[in-house]
């Protein structure tokens, strides 16, 4: 599935609050006439959008036809959630804790671009991008990203395993692409506020390794605007 996160208070159930989970749970419980939970690959933040996430839902009878709900939902979902396509796994088949590899990528606008502005973050002033792509290398690996994380969360480690950051250039936008087995909450955006305080000359690209290793939220840079944010990609290892 897909879903534009602008109109959303991201993926997880929340009280009093509109999230893409309550949206699929909802829907299908009523397509299917009885109650179904949803478990998503992630829990995208508030504002972030995702190109591409997986869901699983567990029911004691198999679906005659997955085609058919699948093109059901989306008449049903709103415009802003797609789902592409409804497919049986194993029992063990987990959305979130079977995937094996992660990929964001976020979308900075150098210019004044009135048709994206609401899927990207505008920044007209100079960033040196060689610095910020110094800079990305080291986060590669497996590292403590306590720097890069929300404060006070439920997680049980915050290390992670980096497998790609880079930065492209294409027109007037830059996007980051960055790979991991697991991200923290608000972490993506944090990383992409440092490297936009070293493109901006206020940080070195050296000190990457020791704000990394301060494991201080408060090392780090501000956090760029969810709405420049994607899920990508989400990866599986599925036995042969």
């Amino acid at each position: 599935m897909a879903y534009h996160g602008g109109n959303y208070h991201g993926w997880q159930v929340q009280e009093n609050a509109h999230t893409v989970q309550a949206e699929m749970e909802e829907k299908l419980s009523v397509m299917l006439g009885k109650q179904v939970s949803v478990t998503g690959c992630g829990r995208t933040d508030t504002g972030v959008h995702a190109r591409e996430f997986y869901a699983h839902f567990d029911l004691v009878k198999p679906l005659k036809d997955p085609g058919d709900l699948a093109f059901r939902m989306n008449a049903f979902l709103p415009g802003d959630i797609a789902v592409f396509d409804i497919f049986p796994v194993t029992h063990d088949m987990h959305a979130r804790f079977s995937a094996i590899n992660r990929t964001y990528r976020y979308y900075i606008s150098r210019e004044k671009d009135p048709f994206y502005r609401e899927l990207q973050f505008e920044y007209t002033s100079t960033l040196d991008l060689e610095a910020m792509q110094e800079a990305s290398r080291l986060l590669l690996g497996e590292k403590d990203f306590t720097s890069f994380s929300k404060l006070h969360t439920q997680t049980a480690t915050n290390i992670c395993t980096i497998k790609e950051a880079f930065w492209t250039a294409e027109g007037h936008r830059l996007i980051f692409a960055i790979s991991a087995d697991r991200f923290l909450r608000n972490m993506v955006r944090a990383i992409v506020g440092t490297l936009m305080e070293i493109g901006k000359g206020k940080i070195k690209p050296e000190d990457m390794k020791k704000i990394i290793a301060a494991k201080d939220r408060s090392r780090a840079g501000f956090s760029v605007p969810a709405k420049g944010l994607f899920l990508e990609k989400v990866e599986y290892k599925f036995d042969a």
